[in-house]
């Protein structure tokens, strides 16, 4: 064999006498097999010539009767906590998000639902056999294909600067033999719900080739919305009831073919090509009772349509077993079209307020990594990201067509350290940032560092401690100054003046295992200086400007504890109890808001047959001036496995729940106080049929050996 690919092969005679030929000048591996035997390897040095073996002298096998064998399936290194999934759970899991409902990880929420994984109510960086992935990539993968998971509260140094919210790293069994076609989708039966993933890759000698395409459709007519609203100053105040019906219809595309090409073990080249068409219009129509302007309906329209193509293209090169490194260029030329129509009528007369803007952005990105390892317990990476952009918006109500550019550089350093029990780590890095448009130009200049420690203080007990400093700069849409009226009494409006947030983050993390049964208790302080929020003020003469501004000070105490015990007669039920103290203060007022939130997943299976449910009890979070009430959701699910290629699966989404998905709001503004109920009547009693086949076939290999995977996703464009 050739870099586990199979070249030729020969049977002995009687006497085991054999010979074999090959043209490979390459290094070989021989492996000779005998029923009754261990294998034996013989590894062949490059070159052309003939070479005499000898004698081969092979061990005794071992036959063994069934096997039990006890180990902990969660364990912490190097300031991470690795899972191996176990067996029941698996089988009680027929997707990804099924399997991770399962785990027992303080601080993170699976939604089987939205399909979608959170980490401290952020988006965790999700790495799949160390590429940086999507999570549409993890809905793609199988259970069973699942090695092994490492979960951190800590952002890695690497990935600090994409603002994500802990880590997620899958590892994936190796897999000797087969390509592999995995296909899932699911349709509501009473309503436009449509979710689905298709997957295919082959392999052929040093190349393969993957194909991917993640489509979603949902079109809702029963979307409401109840608002009472002021707006108040010292000269001029209004009173609005507005009662709105808000339906919205979206689709998307996510389609990629990649090319990966590895002559050797030491080297990987990959080349992939990605595009996302999406669609999504929205209208509202509404009834509005206004104190100062009567009664009067309105009439909104939104449109978008976005494309987003991009080629990445990476390589790899290993030096040695403690020097490698990694390159990358991903260049990216995107477009969005936006339209909105917002339309007044007053009796006899009527108001537009228009918005249409054609936006087009090109981007390169370019990153290169390096890590040397001085020994097991010694590690150093550092590595540099450069992203250059340019973004034309042509706002055709008007003559304006501004351009805006942006450089953005980061630079890390990163050292971890292990010490017996103890695993230290390190890391620190600078973020350099130059954004320009028009009417201005603005360059930061700024850290960002955490330091994370571990103990495993005995095959039960764990205690984790994490630190991070991270800088909250402005984005190119924060910033523009560009002001559009949206109502007849609202002007919105980005600030070119925001200044940097500083944000500070403590975490600490004891845990506890025993049998089947595990607990961890996640504690946090966060706070966040010069924190940025929506802001409502007077102009005069009516009119109020919406914009982002810089406040004081905001602060978060919390903790959430996840408990989990499975492997009880196919029965298993995971936890999560969160209890969250927020406060906001600003010039010259300050809010408070304590909050609890829960979630749990209790499962049973037998055989082919799975049933499991979900229930998320919602928590309230605090922005500034706005409390907002997270989503509620619970899910009754039935899932059979008659073979190994299919699964098929029923649930029943939002149980009794005439009005749906519910989003209540409250905003405390002295100048802009609200109350606002959304509802999503669609959802409700929702039922969803699902379907999912996979085979494998030839054979694979796995990427493994990547670990950058940068796209762009951002946008100058301020949609209102």
């Amino acid at each position: 064999m050739a870099n586990d690919t199979f070249i030729t092969g020969a049977t002995s005679n009687p006497q085991g006498v054999f010979s074999i030929s090959t043209e490979t000048k390459s290094g070989l591996v021989l492996e000779i097999s005998m029923p009754g035997f261990n294998n034996t390897e013989i590894i062949i040095e490059s070159g052309n010539k003939d070479i005499e073996l000898g004698d081969v002298y092979m061990n005794d096998g071992v036959n063994l009767s069934e096997v039990t064998v006890n180990a902990n399936y969660l364990i912490e290194s190097k300031g991470r906590t690795i899972i191996y999934p176990s067996a029941a759970d698996v089988k009680a899991s027929a997707t990804s998000i099924g399997l991770f409902q399962k785990l027992p990880l303080a601080g993170l929420e699976a939604n089987p639902i939205n399909r979608s994984l959170s980490v401290d109510g952020g988006t965790p960086m999700i790495l799949i056999n160390g590429v940086p992935s999507t999570i549409e990539d993890v809905n793609a993968i199988q259970p069973k294909d699942i090695a092994k998971i490492e979960f951190s509260l800590v952002t890695p140094a690497r990935y600090a600067d994409k603002g994500k919210s802990g880590l997620l790293n899958i590892t994936l069994k190796k897999r000797d033999d087969g390509g592999q076609i995995y296909a899932w989708g699911r349709s509501a039966v009473t309503t436009t719900f449509v979710d689905a993933n298709v997957r295919a890759s082959y392999h052929q000698g040093p190349s393969q080739f993957t194909l991917s395409y993640n489509p979603s459709w949902r079109n809702y007519q029963d979307v409401y919305d109840n608002t009472t609203e002021s707006y108040i100053s010292d000269e001029f105040k209004v009173d609005l009831e507005m009662h709105d019906r808000n339906p919205f219809n979206y689709h998307y595309h996510n389609l990629q073919f990649k090319y990966d090409y590895s002559p050797d073990p030491t080297t990987l080249f990959s080349a992939t090509f990605r595009i996302t068409p999406s669609y999504d219009k929205s209208r509202s129509i509404a009834h509005t009772a206004d104190s100062q302007l009567g009664e009067y309906d309105n009439y909104n329209v939104s449109t978008s349509k976005d494309l987003a193509p991009s080629l990445d293209l990476f390589l790899r090169k290993d030096f040695n077993d403690k020097n490698s490194v990694e390159l990358q260029v991903v260049g990216t030329f995107s477009s969005s079209d936006f339209r909105r129509d917002n339309q007044y009528m007053f009796g006899d007369s009527e108001k537009n307020y228009i918005m249409n803007v054609d936006s087009r952005r090109r981007s390169l990105i370019s990153e290169i990594s390096y890590v040397h390892q001085f020994s097991d317990h010694t590690s150093l990476s550092a590595g540099y990201q450069n992203t250059i952009s340019r973004s034309t918006n042509t706002y055709l109500s008007s003559d304006y067509k501004p351009i805006l550019t942006e450089n953005n550089n980061y630079v890390y350093l990163r050292l971890g350290q292990q010490i017996g029990r103890v695993y230290l780590s390190a890391a620190t890095g600078a973020k350099l940032f130059w954004i320009e448009n028009d009417l201005n130009k603005r360059h930061f200049v700024k850290n960002i560092s955490s330091a994370q420690a571990s103990w495993s203080i005995s095959s039960q007990w764990r205690l984790a401690g994490a630190f991070s400093y991270s800088p909250g700069i402005p984005s190119l849409t924060a910033l523009t100054d560009y002001p559009q009226q949206t109502t007849p009494y609202l002007v919105s409006n980005g600030n070119p003046d925001l200044k940097v947030s500083e944000n500070f983050l403590y975490q600490l993390m004891p845990s506890f295992q025993y049998k089947k049964f595990s607990a961890s208790l996640l504690m946090n302080y966060q706070t966040i200086n010069n924190f940025t929020m929506d802001d409502v003020r007077y102009m005069g003469d009516g009119l109020f400007l919406s914009q982002t501004i810089n406040a004081h000070r905001f602060r978060m105490t919390g903790g959430n504890l996840n408990m989990k015990i499975s492997g009880i007669a196919g029965f298993g039920i995971n936890a999560n109890l969160g209890l969250n103290h927020y406060n906001a203060s600003g010039t010259d007022w300050s809010h408070s808001l304590t909050s609890f939130n829960a979630s749990f997943t209790l499962w049973w299976n037998k055989g082919p047959y799975t049933i499991s449910y979900w229930r998320k009890i919602p928590g309230k979070y605090l922005q500034g001036h706005y409390v907002r009430k997270d989503e509620n959701g619970d899910a009754l699910s039935f899932e059979y496995q008659p073979n190994k290629h299919w699964t098929l699966g029923a649930s029943w989404m939002y149980m009794f729940e005439t009005k749906g998905t519910q989003y209540p709001a409250w905003n405390y503004s002295k100048t802009n106080p609200s109350y606002r109920e959304r509802y999503i009547k669609n959802n409700g009693n929702m039922v969803v049929l699902s379907v999912s086949y996979s085979t494998d076939f030839g054979s694979i290999f796995r990427s493994a050996r990547r670990s950058l995977n940068n796209s762009d996703s951002g946008s100058s464009l301020l949609k209102m």
